[in-house]
């Protein structure tokens, strides 16, 4: 049986929370105003609103956190942020409408969805070079670079399936049908599982990878739905998905469920639902994993949840239509 929080019910009660301070920075993706807002973790206070190109999606840190990638969708360019300046400092020549990125575990290549050409581009970090282009199903956005770094995961929205590439061979070596319109994509930490969002499906799967060396043997094992009472199932849309690696839970926002669905890794059940702000889209945890940030793209805030109560703590203002979040350790320029 899985219960509702309550915490949450609007943003003026969050904001009565009192928050315990973090030494961090959250960056978060501002569709509609081509920017990303910068919040210090300990105040919760915006530290600098930074422009970038047009609509920018999704956002990732580098391994050693001095410089954040941004998606510009409608700019057709990776907008590289350094994150002691907190600018905008070059940019990468990613092709044509990217979405979601992924960097290796050394910092070197980054691999992002091209969601126009049905396209992986695999790219150096350092010096733009493409490396490779993989053709993957119709709109690729969901990516993840194993822990290991031996594969990168790609979802494809209209094709219905998670991709599976060799990066030491830029070469597709695996397909997985998955439910309609996936979205995100993460491999557990032991790489014996990959789990995949799907919107339009209203599902998580759950992918056995256990035979590591054979992608093409990777089969779904469990599909895990969502259910809230007074809720039609359309209104149920898993699409951001990230791991609580210290409580052993995967935490969904479920877009226009205003909700983030919370899963115990172990059992695949559902054990609650947070109450958020409208359409949470994308989230992520503080790096100590005591916080989960959301964004709530309608009311154009970020709910603080905390990862060990579950109980949404605070409402935070930021850019119009958030859309992706990204967290470091400790403040710009330490």
């Amino acid at each position: 049986m899985t219960r509702i929080s309550l915490a949450g019910a609007s943003a003026a009660a969050l904001l009565l929370f009192a928050v315990p301070s973090h030494a961090e920075t959250i960056f978060v993706s501002n569709e509609k105003d081509n920017t990303v807002t910068v919040i210090d973790g300990e105040t919760l206070k915006t530290i600098k609103t930074i422009e970038t190109s047009r609509r920018p999606r999704g956002i990732v840190l580098s391994p050693d956190y001095k410089e954040l990638f941004v998606a510009a969708g409608d700019g057709d360019i990776i907008d590289v942020v350094d994150t002691a300046k907190l600018e905008v400092v070059r940019t990468l020549e990613s092709g044509p409408d990217p979405e979601l990125m992924a960097v290796d575990s050394k910092g070197d290549v980054i691999y992002i969805a091209n969601e126009d050409d049905s396209l992986v581009t695999v790219m150096n970090i350092g010096s733009g070079e493409v490396l490779g282009e993989v053709p993957v199903g119709v709109e690729p956005e969901g990516m993840i670079v194993s822990p290991d770094d031996r594969y990168t995961a790609a979802t494809s929205e209209s094709t219905s399936m998670a991709h599976i590439i060799d990066n030491k061979t830029i070469k597709l070596v695996g397909n997985i049908l998955v439910d309609s319109r996936p979205r995100e994509v993460k491999f557990s930490k032991d790489m014996k599982e990959l789990w995949v969002s799907s919107e339009i499906g209203g599902t998580v799967s759950i992918v056995d990878t256990s035979d590591w060396d054979n992608p093409q043997n990777w089969k779904v094992i469990k599909k895990i739905g969502f259910e809230v009472p007074g809720l039609r199932p359309e209104q149920l849309q898993p699409v951001g998905m990230d791991f609580d690696e210290d409580h052993g839970r995967v935490f969904v926002p479920l877009g226009p469920a205003n909700r983030v669905a919370v899963i115990d890794a172990k059992t695949k059940e559902v054990i609650d639902y947070v109450l958020v702000g409208q359409r949470p889209w994308h989230g992520e945890f503080s790096p100590d994993f005591s916080k989960y940030y959301v964004a709530n793209g309608l009311t154009n805030d970020l709910t603080v949840i905390d990862a060990e109560t579950l109980k949404a703590e605070r409402s935070v203002p930021v850019g119009r239509l958030p859309w992706g979040v990204a967290t470091m350790p400790g403040k710009p320029g330490e």
